[in-house]
């Protein structure tokens, strides 16, 4: 008997081939841009005709080079380096159209044993570097037609496992922000959240070896497998352009069928 045949993802050059010209004179700013996630959703905007700023708290290696991308370093907590770094694609992009907030971290300490100081850190980044940014671009967007904005929860804000409750936390609380900016800054801003599954990213694969990740992770999903960022960015990508004219305030789960929320 053969296995049962999954749904493989584009790569990411194929996505980025067929993107062309949906983004095309969008500027739009990109959190978390260095890795994972954010990563993929800049390469993919870029291929898309965006002009992207690539805003991140540090860039490991050397930036990427392409004619329409600025490279940032803001903290997402700081509000001075954010208004900084908004200000500074503002001026060099000729104004902004769309943000994906893509940054964030993790934490997997039991709810007993979780320090303060981590709870604190998990939600300010996930949590409150949301608002902030938000807030900051938010006078830019009012400005700007067809504005967006996309914010990356994540399954465990739909349906936390054991050992997630910060997390978990922080991504609920991204949800329940999202709705609400949402119906205060309609008509003129459309925002919507992504929630994410297990994505293979550097920040899940610290968490587990592909071994678990193949064996253990992968069949707690419909599809039989993890995600691969570009999943998420075209996603985002959608909810970022034209095609998604008529959506706001909505949750879309992009988890492989783990939660049917």
């Amino acid at each position: 008997m053969h296995a049962p045949a999954k749904h493989p993802p584009m790569d990411l050059q194929q996505a980025m081939a067929a993107a062309n010209g949906r983004l095309a004179g969008r500027r739009i700013l990109v959190t978390g841009a260095a890795s994972g996630i954010g990563s993929a959703v800049a390469q993919l905007f870029l291929a898309a005709g965006a002009s992207v700023a690539m805003l991140d708290r540090h860039w490991p290696g050397p930036a990427p080079e392409h004619e329409r991308a600025l490279v940032l370093e803001a903290d997402v907590t700081d509000p001075d380096s954010v208004e900084a770094a908004v200000f500074c694609a503002v001026g060099s992009l000729g104004g902004l159209d769309g943000v994906v907030n893509a940054a964030g971290i993790a934490n997997t300490d039991w709810a007993d044993q979780v320090s303060l100081g981590d709870w604190r850190k998990v939600l300010d980044v996930n949590l409150t570097g949301c608002f902030i940014v938000c807030r900051a671009c938010l006078a830019y967007l009012r400005d700007a037609q067809g504005s967006t904005i996309v914010n990356l929860s994540s399954g465990q804000g739909l349906q936390p496992f054991a050992r997630r409750s910060a997390y978990a936390a922080s991504k609920a609380g991204v949800i329940a922000f999202s709705k609400s900016i949402a119906l205060e800054w309609a008509p003129t801003v459309r925002v919507n959240t992504i929630c994410p599954g297990a994505i293979d990213t550097p920040m899940v694969r610290t968490g587990y070896s592909a071994e678990v990740l193949r064996d253990q992770v992968g069949p707690r999903y419909a599809l039989g497998r993890i995600g691969e960022p570009v999943e998420i960015a075209q996603a985002a990508l959608y909810l970022s352009s034209a095609e998604s004219s008529f959506v706001t305030g909505v949750v879309l789960a992009v988890d492989g069928g783990r939660s049917y929320h």
